[in-house]
């Protein structure tokens, strides 16, 4: 029972990484690249951490379980909307991720309220597209701080993400409407 007395680690790694956003967007803004990667590295891994703790001493809890997918979230949004303010990469594909994001969030919303309780569920494609933006995020990162990295890299990791966000979404919206209609037939 002593190690429960550690349990909020998990949860102030989460808020830690919240708090990182704002420098990390900041340098972004500013062309800071090479600090945006030390920033988005750090934040990684007290992703990596707090989840590793979660787990492996059941330092489980409700806000640990919003508040750390709201921290990755939020990271990545802010991310590729600093990229794009700073015409890094193209507002349609800002359009296209945050889209994504709000039609599962509304589409959520809607399964709740119209059709019953509604727990999300990470899909294989979601977890794929999360991992995706995230390697894409870091490579186009690494690019702009002028490290060795292929200039293709960047076509590359626009389209990649925007075929990604796509066929996630449709994933979500193909699975949850089915499972509304369904209980509605039912």
């Amino acid at each position: 029972m002593r190690s429960q007395q550690w349990r909020w680690i998990p949860n102030a790694l989460t808020f830690l990484r919240i708090v990182l956003i704002i420098p990390f967007a900041g340098a972004l803004l500013d062309g800071g690249y090479r600090h945006a990667l030390v920033i988005f590295v750090v934040a990684a891994l007290t992703d990596a951490i707090d989840g590793f703790l979660a787990r492996s001493f059941n330092w489980k809890s409700r806000l640990g379980a919003i508040a750390d997918p709201l921290a990755d979230k939020a990271l990545l949004i802010t991310t590729y909307l600093m990229l794009t303010i700073t015409n890094v990469l193209p507002v349609w594909l800002f359009a296209l991720v945050l889209g994504r994001d709000l039609i599962i969030v509304c589409g959520g919303l809607a399964f709740h309220y119209g059709v019953g309780r509604f727990e999300m569920e990470p899909s294989i494609p979601g977890k794929m597209n999360t991992f995706i933006q995230i390697l894409a995020a870091l490579l186009i990162i690494i690019l702009m701080a002028g490290l060795s990295m292929e200039p293709w890299i960047l076509t590359a990791s626009i389209w990649v993400v925007a075929v990604s966000a796509i066929f996630s979404g449709g994933h979500y919206v193909l699975v949850w409407g089915v499972r509304a209609w369904r209980a509605k037939r039912s």
